[in-house]
């Protein structure tokens, strides 16, 4: 492969307290936190909006914010909660459908009110580090290049990508290095919400894709298919079609991924036209921005929270937050046979129940002054089944956020937990098993 040698002098444009890329909820999360905690911080999101998959794939709904009893997210998950559904909405629901724009809103509001230093349309080029100390991150603006240095560094690009960057170690799907496919998420009209079957917690849409199958509806058999969501009105969000064998860090791969995704669309309104009552007349209105990735790469960490902790309900001495939504693990290929976990999937995990999340899964080995919050912390495949979505988004990226806040004057790797815990549980963390 030929090679070019590309240097060049860029301005370090800020020197803050925290850096943070990616504004996903975990990132939201992060930089909400440390700047009410009276820090300088500044966020790159590469897209024009925060919010990652809802706001840009239009994955059309959040999954469980509580155990059946207790408020998983609490802090920041609470706010967003709150602000989208009413303080008095019933959050023990397994699903919660998402007003996508007012979603968009609500996270403007909350990190201009916060005061941290954000850009959009700001992208993550390259990390200036030597022996796990990073001193620097190298942004491509809209049109310039430019540094930011920071005393500490975050992690919620979802990829692991700054972690990588500065020589963190990771791992990516399963053994064979295969990974959950990607979807096309969609918004849709014209559906009779009165007439469609909906099932909280199962997926009634797939109840006919043998025979669509056997008539030749589609041209990949994908044999799991997640569903609609209800909207306001006749709108309906959809978490339709899976594409395999795309690895959500290459471009190559996402480039093929989102092309075949966007050539399938019509065959899923064919079937949802033909197949299935209430969705005679159902239209497809637009698909996401992007494709919406379920995994990709799980960064080492200090521990790594495993399927062991799931099963046992595990608590630790370390932990900075609680939840319980079930190891979801979707077909690595049409047809493939159900894992353990998918077939155990609809028995939930048990009112009441939750696992703990070490403040180690957000300690990148061997760095000094990096935290990892949000999808790419440090599980078991199986385990990132569960962390992966979004109200556990909240809960690393609020306790990264306030771990950077505490770091201000040491490393993450320094402060005290049991503080670190206390200042949390008085943000509204759930952690039962910590004393004030």
């Amino acid at each position: 492969m030929k090679e070019i040698i590309f240097q060049r002098k860029i301005p370090v444009t800020r020197q803050v307290d925290v850096f943070i890329a990616g504004g996903g909820p975990a990132g939201l999360a992060a930089a909400v936190t440390a700047a009410r905690m009276g820090v300088s911080v500044f966020l790159a999101e590469k897209h024009q909006s925060f919010g990652g998959a809802a706001a840009l794939s239009s994955v059309p709904a959040f999954m469980r914010f509580s155990d059946g009893v207790n408020f998983m997210a609490g802090g920041i998950g609470r706010e967003v909660f709150d602000a989208l559904y009413g303080s008095q909405a019933d959050f023990t629901e397994l699903e919660f459908p998402i007003d996508i724009e007012k979603l968009k809103r609500i996270y403007d509001d909350m990190m201009v009110k916060s005061g941290a230093d954000f850009l959009f349309d700001t992208t993550l080029i390259d990390v200036q580090a030597e022996n796990g100390l990073i001193d620097s991150v190298i942004l491509q603006g809209h049109e310039q290049l430019f540094a930011i240095q920071a005393h500490t560094f975050i992690d919620c690009t979802g990829d692991g990508t700054l972690a990588m960057m500065a020589g963190a170690h990771a791992d990516k799907g399963d053994e064979r290095g295969c990974m959950m496919p990607a979807t096309l998420c969609s918004l849709w009209s014209n559906v009779d919400w009165e007439r469609a079957v909906v099932i909280v917690g199962q997926d009634p849409d797939n109840r006919n894709l043998s025979r669509a199958f056997a008539d030749g509806v589609f041209s990949v058999q994908d044999s799991s298919l997640p569903g609609m969501w209800h909207l306001p009105s006749d709108m309906g969000g959809g978490n339709i079609g899976h594409v395999f064998s795309v690895d959500g860090t290459s471009e190559s791969d996402i480039t093929r991924g989102i092309i075949e995704a966007r050539r399938r669309m019509p065959e899923y309104e064919f079937y949802y036209n033909h197949y299935l009552e209430g969705y005679e007349n159902a239209k497809l209105v637009s698909t996401g921005g992007l494709l919406g990735f379920r995994e990709t790469r799980r960064i080492r960490g200090e521990y790594i929270l495993s399927n062991e902790d799931y099963d046992s309900r595990a608590s630790f001495e370390d932990e900075i937050g609680r939840y319980c939504y079930p190891i979801d693990l979707h077909p690595i290929a049409p047809g493939a046979e159900k894992s353990q976990y998918e077939e155990n999937y609809l028995k939930g995990y048990g009112k009441g129940n939750s696992y703990g999340i070490p403040y180690r899964c957000l300690l990148p080995q061997d760095t000094v002054n990096l935290l990892v919050a949000g999808r790419c912390i440090s599980t078991s495949r199986e385990m990132n089944g569960s962390t992966r979505v979004m109200p556990c988004c909240f809960i690393t990226g609020m306790a990264a956020g306030a771990a950077a806040a505490m770091a201000k004057d040491s490393s993450p790797r320094e402060i005290s937990v049991p503080e670190l815990q206390k200042k949390l549980k008085k943000m509204g963390a759930y952690l039962p098993h910590t004393a004030l």
